[in-house]
């Protein structure tokens, strides 16, 4: 047991959103921790136009939460007290605000594992959360998918 108390899980909705909450939820329930899942929803482009505030519960984050509710009745264990949270902003400055705001332990946060030029055009959430984050980051690295053996490449 490594003494995890909360844990924030901090998902998008990308091709590995599973795998990261299976180990999170894995980690929650070896040491009895709360996890928390956390989307932070892209405000979408065409409601930039609109003055803020923006209305309470848009439409982006009601969508975000009902997808997190279904992947916890698919995945989640009973025996881990889980809460969701959705909320609209940046999701490197507001991962790490809700960690802070809530004094988690550890973070999970899964990485698309770009690199070069995507890399530097668009950044890195999971690095941006491990350099300001207060406590651990545990990062989830997509599996690296085998390359096919060619004709006249393998033996």
């Amino acid at each position: 047991m490594l003494g995890y108390t909360k844990i924030l899980c901090a998902l998008d909705f990308d091709d590995h959103l599973t795998s990261t909450f299976i180990l999170a939820t894995a980690l929650a329930k070896e040491n009895g921790a709360t996890l928390y899942l956390l989307h932070v929803a892209p405000v979408p482009l065409g409601v930039l136009d609109v003055p803020l505030p923006f209305v309470t519960n848009p439409k982006w984050e009601r969508d975000a939460r009902l997808r997190l509710e279904e992947l916890v009745r698919q995945h989640g264990q009973t025996s881990v007290r889980c809460e969701i949270r959705v909320k609209s902003g940046l999701p490197d400055v507001d991962i790490v605000r809700e960690a802070n705001e809530l004094g988690v332990d550890l973070i999970v946060v899964g990485t698309h594992g770009r690199g070069g030029v995507s890399h530097l055009l668009l950044g890195s959430v999971a690095e941006q959360v491990i350099r300001y984050a207060t406590c651990p980051v545990l990062v989830i690295r997509p599996a690296k998918q085998p390359q096919p053996v060619l004709p006249g490449q393998g033996e």
